[in-house]
Order: C-alpha cells, then sequence, then structure tokens
C-alpha cells in the first residue's frame, strides 16, 4: 500500500493502485464521469435538504437506503468497537460512516470515483468519528486487502450499479474473516417478466441492473451462505414517493441549480419509477450473508 496523505494517528486517506486493473467499457467509464458530477452537486444545500427529507441523512449518498435501515444494517452486522468494517462502493461515505459513528468500529470505505471519497474524507474528520478511517481508492472487484481483513462488509445498491457482480461478491468473501458478516441491498428486475414489463423495469433500474442470474444463487456460487433475507421494495417505493413530492416542494430552488429542462426530466424519471414499482416490475431486497 502506498499512503497518500496522513490526517491524523487514527485515521487517514490510502491511495491504493488496483490489483488489478480492469478494461472498462465506454458505458462504464461514463458512469464514473457521472458519478463524479452527482457527488459535487450533491453537497449543495438544496440537494442535502431533499436527501433529509427522503432518507433521513445529509451525507450526499447515492443508495435509497434510510437511516432506519442503516441502523437495522448496523444491528445485523453486530458492529461495535474494535470490529473493522468494510464499505464497498461508500461514495461520499453514506452510510458506512453513520454506522461507524454510531457503533464505534473501524472503517474502510472503498470506491472508484474520488471525488466521493474526499467528501468523505472531510465528513469523516468534521464528525470526529470514535474508531480508525481509512478512505481507499479501489476497485470493488479487485479488492487490494489480504485475506481475512475485514469482520464485516457492507454495500448498498452497489451490484446492481456494476457489470462484474460475481468478481465484487468473490472478493468480498477472500477479505471477511471466518464467521464475518455481509449485508447488503441490491435492486432487481422481478423474476419472470418478459417484453414490454422487462423493458420498462430495466429502463427504470440501476444502469446494470440486468443479471443472468437471481441474487441467491449467486451467493451461492460465489461461497456465501444466506443467513437472512429481507423483501425491502415497499420502503423502497415509499422512499421514491417522499423523493418526488421533496423535488416538487423546492421546485424553484432545485430547477436554479439544475435547471428547468432537466429538473422536469428528473420529476418524469421519479414518476415513472414509482409507477414499475407500483406494478411490481421493480423489487429492492436486503440480504445477510456468512462465507461458507
Amino acid at each position: 500500500m502506498k499512503w497518500s496523505h496522513k490526517l491524523s494517528a487514527r485515521w487517514g486517506i490510502v491511495s491504493i493502485i488496483e490489483r488489478r486493473p480492469m478494461k472498462r467499457t465506454p458505458e462504464e467509464r461514463a458512469q464514473r464521469e457521472r458519478f463524479d458530477a452527482l457527488y459535487l452537486k450533491a453537497q449543495s444545500p438544496i440537494m442535502l435538504s431533499i436527501e433529509r427529507s427522503v432518507c433521513g441523512c445529509d451525507y450526499g449518498g447515492n443508495s435509497w437506503t434510510t437511516r432506519d435501515e442503516a441502523q437495522q444494517i448496523s444491528t445485523r452486522l453486530g458492529l461495535r468497537p474494535g470490529l473493522r468494517l468494510l464499505d464497498v462502493g461508500a461514495g461520499s461515505g453514506w452510510p458506512g460512516l453513520y454506522m461507524a459513528e454510531t457503533s464505534g468500529c473501524d472503517i474502510t470505505l472503498v470506491d472508484l470515483p474520488l471525488t466521493g471519497l474526499r467528501i468523505a474524507a472531510e465528513r469523516a474528520a468534521k464528525d470526529c468519528i470514535p474508531g480508525a478511517c481509512w478512505v481507499a481508492l479501489a476497485d470493488g472487484a479487485y479488492l487490494p486487502f489480504c485475506d481475512d481483513s475485514f469482520d464485516a462488509v457492507s454495500h448498498s445498491d452497489l451490484l446492481c450499479c456494476l457489470r462484474p457482480k460475481r468478481l465484487v461478491l468473490e472478493a468480498c468473501q477472500r477479505v471477511i474473516r471466518a464467521g464475518g458478516r455481509m449485508v447488503f441491498t441490491v435492486i432487481s428486475v422481478t423474476p419472470g417478466l418478459a417484453g414490454e414489463d422487462y423493458r420498462r423495469a430495466v429502463e427504470n433500474g440501476p444502469e446494470f441492473i440486468e443479471s443472468d442470474i437471481d441474487y441467491p444463487s449467486l451467493l451461492h456460487r460465489t461461497g456465501w451462505i444466506v443467513l437472512d433475507y429481507q423483501d425491502v421494495t415497499l420502503d423502497y417505493a415509499a422512499s421514491c414517493g417522499r423523493q418526488l413530492r421533496a423535488d416538487e416542494e423546492r421546485k424553484d430552488a432545485l430547477t436554479k441549480l439544475i435547471g428547468a429542462t432537466e429538473f422536469d426530466e428528473r420529476l418524469a424519471d421519479w414518476r415513472s419509477k414509482l409507477s414499475v414499482l407500483n406494478e411490481g416490475l421493480l423489487r429492492r431486497e436486503l440480504f445477510v450473508a456468512t462465507p461458507a
């Protein structure tokens, strides 16, 4: 590892070269650039105000994890002082930093968009989280850590935003200790859809929502045992509804920030997503797993 800047004795920024750099598609490169821009925009006062209304947090996050769900995940992971948590696809720090702050565990935040990680490092310093905190620029599919490095792993709505889903799960399985737990949420297409219903589901889901295999089977094939499962689609739909209302209530300020055209497109996207959720075409799931 190469330490680019040590912020204090307890926490800092880690600059890590990817173990096995992947050749990324133009779509993946464009997605990364969009996330960099989104993280900056999400720090504006109006965006943070919307996030508080929708998810109960103000980190500038990009998952649908609410404060209540983050507390539930922390409990399911058994987080406490001295445990080491790896949050993959951590972005600007939500919900990983919140879970570290409330539980006292040590945390490593991993992602590729550098902008989000810089925001996370600043937030960790501002909040003075009690445990150790490291921010690592690394690919979730090729985690540059030793085997059995972490007691717990989390990721929020990450796999549906990536192509190499299997590689990410294999990497997480390698770095977690025996008996450790991984808890994650993921958005997926409802099984059995075809034709127009399938097209609408994919169109209204995250960019790489499509998967050739269901997640329980994928977990089994990558060396995980599913301990618990929860369908959180209703909570997801409720959050989408709050998102639409929050945007409508802040129309003037939001239009000033992103422009009238983007504002209209944004509302149209929320309405379309709510429609497919109400029709049962998309679902959001929470998995609790341990290495086999």
